[in-house]
């Protein structure tokens, strides 16, 4: 059976958010910067505004 590129990358990302950990995210949400924040994970300021977003709202 045939599997695409995108069934692939959706098994492997599991609890993948903009292809950062949620979870050592959180952690390290509280200690380090916005600015930290984006280079540690390697995306943009607005990806970290976003997420951080995306935790006030659960």
């Amino acid at each position: 059976m045939r599997s695409s590129d995108k069934h692939e990358l959706s098994n492997l990302s599991g609890n993948d958010v903009l292809g950062v950990d949620f979870h050592d995210f959180l952690v390290k949400q509280t200690n380090s910067t916005t600015y930290e924040l984006a280079s540690e994970f390697g995306i943009s300021l607005g990806d970290v505004q976003k997420l951080k977003k995306q935790i006030q709202r659960n």
